[in-house]
């Protein structure tokens, strides 16, 4: 299960691409909110959003569409001043529906659990 910003790692090269790009290789889900926070990260830099959605999807990768469940977990998750954005917590909440690691770059979202840093 991915974040946004361990997929904006792999893409960039920055450290930790090798760790996303072996958990690619195995196969993994992405939500629909992180999908689209990829895609709106590739778009702001005007990068060609086909060619880096088509590299992703070489990977056996599949892109979870947002539940009731997930939705109502994101909103208990919620904290002021968290620092988790809503992508953030519906990324935490499908992970916990599928019981997977998640992987991310976001070091403040710590390491225990099932939260695996990239970096």
């Amino acid at each position: 299960m991915f974040d946004a910003s361990a997929l904006l790692a792999f893409l960039a090269g920055e450290e930790g691409a090798d760790l996303v790009e072996h958990a690619l290789i195995e196969g993994g889900v992405v939500g629909a909110a992180n999908w689209s926070e990829v895609a709106q990260m590739v778009l702001q830099h005007r990068r060609d959003w086909d060619r880096v959605r088509a590299l992703l999807l070489s990977y056996p990768l599949v892109v979870e569409p947002v539940n009731v469940e997930d939705a109502e977990e994101a909103a208990v998750r919620w904290r002021k001043d968290s620092g988790l954005s809503l992508a953030d917590r519906l990324c935490l909440a499908l992970g916990d529906r599928l019981e997977a690691i998640v992987w991310t770059a976001d070091t403040h979202w710590g390491s225990d659990g099932m939260v695996r840093q990239v970096r």
